[in-house]
């Protein structure tokens, strides 16, 4: 395995609970454990990504206790030891703080490199000389965020508006901005100067913790209570009874869109958050009419459809286009490619009959 400049110590954030990818994906069974990117679950090429820029050792992956069982089967041997489980969800800062707790035990200057684990990049080389330089401001102090370059005007994604370059690399951050509504993303992005924001962040344990204890105080106080049973037997009981006192809060409004000398280094590889089955054909293979298919699929006269097939049985689609079809055994999803991102309204119909077995 390769080696860097500086010690990374990856953040793999696990505890999503996506309901956009129903019905493969389930409470049990949330989108970063699905295979949507490649023949691997999502949560594993969020680990296999890392090999030449960490340890796997060094890997703290923060998840649920409804997902740590098969989260720890789907990472390598070397980075299952670095599980943390959260007894509640708390959102992404109250996440951040209890693996820069972990991390500072062992090394308090460290770098933690903050990765969400359903998301998909296909330039490895292009993310590892991104997050070099990310890792390399962070270590002198910086607040870093990796902003990716839009290609479309993007409702779905906050903005990162860029300041002016910084002597010691990136730019500075001029302002986070909420979610647009299409004609200020179309805006933006004749503009030029924004970039989404991708939730993936590089920051020095110490300095992460300390933002925490400026501006989440109620967090940082519950961390404090955890800190002493890092590494210990301890520890899994101190979380537990701990952590729920925590805000339930994001990384970017607890701390990124207050703090000082926030930085952001654009993304020098391709990305996408997998939002929903309309993104998968950024990132899987399509056939000559468009089509991405998996399992036992049959096509006729079918164009720019995403068919995916669990079971056995054949799925057959004739003179039909842009449509999402995806079979899982016990429920069947047929929508138009355009609506993908309403499939939760199927989800929220089944929990209010009452249907919790297909959640």
């Amino acid at each position: 395995m390769g080696t860097t400049r500086r010690r990374i110590h990856p953040v793999i954030l696990a505890g999503g609970s996506g309901t956009r990818f129903w019905p493969l994906s389930r409470q049990k069974r949330p989108k970063q454990l699905l295979p949507l990117a490649s023949d691997n679950p999502l949560v594993a090429d969020t680990a296999a990504r890392l090999v030449g820029l960490a340890r796997l050792d060094d890997i703290v992956t923060v998840c649920g206790r409804d997902h740590a069982k098969a989260i720890r089967q789907m990472l390598p041997e070397e980075a299952r030891g670095g599980i943390v489980v959260e007894p509640v969800a708390r959102n992404t800062a109250p996440a951040i703080g209890l693996a820069a707790t972990v991390v500072a035990a062992r090394d308090p200057k460290g770098v933690l490199l903050v990765l969400p684990s359903d998301h998909a990049i296909l330039d490895l080389q292009g993310f590892r000389d991104t997050v070099r330089q990310a890792v390399d401001l962070a270590a002198k102090g910086a607040l870093v965020t990796i902003g990716v370059q839009p290609t479309r005007p993007e409702t779905g994604f906050g903005y990162i508006r860029v300041g002016e370059p910084l002597p010691k690399g990136g730019h500075r951050v001029s302002a986070f901005v909420e979610k647009p509504d299409r004609e200020r993303a179309q805006a933006y992005l004749d503009e030029g100067g924004y970039l989404w924001n991708a939730g993936m962040f590089a920051f020095r344990a110490d300095r992460i913790l300390a933002e925490l204890r400026r501006h989440l105080p109620a967090c940082a106080d519950a961390l404090d209570r955890i800190a002493p049973a890092v590494g210990r037997p301890g520890f899994a009981r101190a979380v537990a009874r701990h952590f729920p006192d925590c805000p339930s809060i994001s990384i970017d409004y607890a701390v990124m869109e207050k703090a000082d000398e926030i930085a952001v280094v654009p993304a020098g590889f391709t990305w996408s958050d997998l939002g929903s089955f309309s993104s998968l054909p950024e990132v899987r293979a399509a056939d000559e009419a468009g089509n991405v298919v998996s399992g036992n699929v049959m096509l006729f006269d079918a164009l720019q459809n995403v068919v995916l097939a669990t079971g056995d049985k054949p799925v057959a689609l004739l003179g039909v286009s842009d449509l999402i079809v995806v079979d899982a055994g016990d429920a069947l999803l047929v929508c138009k490619r355009e609506r993908a991102q309403e499939v939760r309204k199927v989800v929220e119909a089944l929990r209010a009959r009452g249907e919790g077995k297909l959640l």
